[in-house]
């Protein structure tokens, strides 16, 4: 582990001093979407025609967003656009089919395709057997475009389900980060590897998290890698301690991003409803609502579908009971729904 925290940490080194957010909220006067308006991981302004046109078999939709990330560099929106496409194709392929069959060489359906691969394998009993097939879609979607960070990212993903050695996910990150030294993508998979190769080595993951942080641009996701590294905490029944300071700390730099960030959008849902999740935990009840607010009529899978089938219900519930408990004062603070460390695991989670 050490020499994979060393290589990590030279590519985090730059701290900043940040203030804490005060979080926060008069429930008295907050309004909080209708139930009936609540979405569940609606894709922003620009996914959405994509898929429309995906579904009716069209692929040119596609085809023009995924080459205009790639001209204009726009990495996370890239990596975001081809995780949901790759997802989409796993049910309706018809229009990733069309596509490969009539530009096999293009970059970004190369990409979409070993995403796919990826999830199919990921699900399947024998996981690293298909992983292992599945690596030269991944080179070849690697080499297609010099610049581009996102192929590494799932080279990442990949090495930790196939079980790949220390030496080799070294290799991979540091491609990953000559690439883009600050992509989110990049990171979460490194924090995923991290914490699947060496269980409840949750310190470390921390370690890795704030420095990350620490050296990021202030509007970038990768400020919000310790709320990531306090979930895994929090969910995961195992390893020591981690000092309740420290795990503020993540939530309260997650605030200050969140706070940079539009309300009501698409984007930043899936940070806000990770950030509501984690202060709730935390027993930070009014700045979990604030997020709540905040995020609108956009719901995400994650982190809800960790503690029910029905994540959209789970949403609408905590949200309800959470106005109920701020409402009501701290005299209830038994009722706030709360889970326990270690609750399930979803399948799939890559």
């Amino acid at each position: 582990m050490v020499d994979t925290m060393a290589l990590l940490h030279a590519f985090t080194r730059v701290s900043r001093v940040r203030e804490k957010p005060s979080g926060t909220v008069r429930p008295g006067v907050l309004v909080l979407s209708a139930d009936a308006e609540v979405l569940l991981d609606v894709p922003d302004e620009m996914l959405g025609p994509v898929l429309v046109g995906a579904a009716a078999g069209d692929p040119a939709p596609a085809v023009g967003l995924l080459a205009a990330t790639r001209h204009r560099g726009a990495w996370e929106h890239r990596d975001r656009y081809v995780r949901r496409l790759a997802v989409f194709a796993r049910s309706r392929p018809e229009w990733l089919d069309t596509w490969r069959a009539h530009d096999p060489h293009n970059p970004d359906g190369l990409l979409v395709d070993a995403q796919r691969a990826v999830h199919h394998a990921w699900d399947s009993p024998a996981r690293v057997e298909l992983l292992r097939e599945v690596s030269p879609l991944i080179t070849a979607a690697a080499w297609a475009d010099h610049r581009d960070p996102v192929p590494w990212r799932l080279a990442l993903d990949h090495a930790r389900g196939a079980r790949a050695g220390h030496r080799y996910f070294q290799e991979l990150w540091e491609a990953a980060v000559r690439r883009a030294p600050h992509h989110y993508g990049c990171h979460v998979a490194a924090l995923r590897y991290l914490s699947s190769s060496w269980h409840g080595a949750h310190l470390e993951c921390f370690d890795f998290a704030d420095q990350a942080a620490q050296d990021a641009p202030d509007d970038s996701f990768t400020q919000s890698l310790p709320l990531r590294a306090a979930f895994g905490y929090i969910t995961d029944g195992g390893g020591p301690e981690v000092p309740r300071e420290r795990l503020d700390a993540a939530a309260d730099r997650a605030l200050t991003l969140s706070a940079r960030l539009p309300a009501a959008h698409p984007r930043p849902a899936c940070l806000r409803n990770l950030l509501a999740y984690v202060l709730l935990r935390l027993e930070r009840r009014p700045e979990a609502l604030e997020q709540l607010r905040l995020t609108g009529p956009y719901a995400t899978s994650t982190p809800w579908d960790r503690e029910a089938e029905d994540p959209l219900g789970r949403f609408l519930e905590v949200r309800r009971s959470l106005y109920e408990a701020v409402s009501a004062g701290p005299a209830t603070g038994s009722r706030h729904p709360r889970s326990e460390r270690g609750r399930r695991a979803r399948s799939g989670d890559h």
